[in-house]
């Protein structure tokens, strides 16, 4: 059985002040040419259909046109929810899609319940896991504690018990919208840190034929069976140096897996320029990147006059300007920003604590911060949701 694994669309976003949408729809456009042109079974679709939980109008009527298409084309479609997504709404009519071989996966209690396609070799279960918030879903699962590791091995453990119960040699496949150790992340990922770890071992997969990831927007892969499709699109300037690009995925009749990339089409290429803005302005090297999205970073010790406007007459697509003057290694500024480089929200509140008191956190008063974080990021959750 041949797949098609995408991910993180983020239909409605935009790329600092530029409105992506036209870019999504060639995107789609790109999908459905690509599900034409080599033949694929079922597209997979791993989650973060929408940037927001109440996506723009414009967006809506793209994944409308998106699902219409795919249905057009017979080729049968699995979409789970993620973190960007609000499950409730993604999910409505889902039973009523169905029928047109559109498989949306939303509600985490059916994480055991399984579309189930079938080519000349037999049946292939694919699971839809849809992005599970820890304090959300934890008496769904009846795990003690909220985290990422629990909920998801909980999740999994449904998985295995049901494909227990199917014909001798039915292939597996799981869709997850996690964070799995060892993946590379971007700076356009929101953070699903929960229980003080978001990620969770590639292992927890352990026992399916392959795991078709989303969430990280760089492609990957983790192992041979658990990738992740990345992003189609850039959404940040760390992505700068990523090669955008879909999953062609071939499950053999034995389980044995191949994968090969297909490169999604590009807007406009990205740059990370940095120096002086003398240097920017007359560099000849630079030259090339006239036509890209910019990032400059001025090292400037004084902030120049009217930077964007003087970047912008040779980089007329300047989006982002950043400061970074060189400093000496003692400067008070330089020294508090290594401090906080690298610490999450926990470290910055637990060295806090040691600042004002003279003594980090006790190992309870790091679980109530701990919980604290929690129930913060359990909160906004809910409002994204309901909102």
């Amino acid at each position: 059985m041949r797949l098609l694994h995408t991910s993180d669309w983020h239909l409605g976003r935009s790329f600092h002040r530029v409105n992506m949408l036209e870019a999504q729809a060639g995107f789609i456009g790109h999908l459905i040419a690509t599900a034409r042109e080599r033949e694929v079974d079922a597209v997979v679709v791993s989650g973060d259909v929408y940037d927001r939980a109440v996506p723009p109008l414009a967006a809506v009527e793209l994944f409308d046109d998106a699902l219409h298409r795919l249905a057009a084309l017979g080729v049968p479609t699995v979409l789970i929810s993620g973190n960007h997504d609000s499950a409730r709404r993604l999910g409505v009519g889902a039973g009523l899609i169905d029928r047109a071989g559109i498989h949306l996966r939303t509600d985490p209690a059916g994480c055991g319940t399984p579309v189930v396609l079938r080519d000349s070799h037999g049946d292939v279960a694919l699971y839809g896991l849809p992005y599970l918030e820890p304090a959300l879903v934890k008496d769904e699962f009846g795990v003690e504690r909220a985290g990422h590791e629990a909920v998801l091995r909980a999740a999994m453990d449904r998985v295995r018990a049901d494909l227990a119960t199917r014909a001798p040699g039915t292939r597996s496949v799981v869709l997850a919208h996690a964070f799995v150790t060892g993946g590379e992340t971007s700076d356009s990922e929101r953070d699903i840190t929960a229980g003080g770890v978001a990620s969770v071992p590639a292992s927890v997969f352990d026992g399916v034929d392959y795991a078709a990831l989303g969430h990280l927007h760089g492609s990957q892969s983790v192992t041979d069976r658990v990738r992740y499709s990345g992003s189609p699109l850039a959404y940040s300037f760390s992505e700068h140096r990523q090669r955008k690009s879909v999953w062609i995925v071939d499950l053999g009749a034995d389980g044995s897996l191949t994968a090969d990339r297909v490169d999604c089409p590009v807007p406009r290429r990205l740059a990370r320029l940095r120096g002086t803005l003398e240097s920017l302005l007359t560099d000849p090297a630079l030259e090339r990147h006239r036509p890209d999205w910019v990032e400059a970073t001025l090292t400037d010790p004084v902030r120049p006059a009217e930077p964007m406007a003087r970047l912008t007459t040779r980089f007329p697509h300047t989006l982002a300007l950043v400061f970074d003057p060189e400093r000496a290694a003692d400067d008070p500024a330089v020294s508090y920003a290594r401090r906080l480089a690298d610490r999450d929200d926990q470290q910055i509140a637990e060295d806090f604590v040691a600042h004002v008191r003279g003594t980090g956190p006790d190992d309870l008063e790091r679980a109530v911060l701990r919980d604290a974080f929690d129930a913060v990021r359990a909160d906004e959750t809910l409002k994204e949701t309901a909102g």
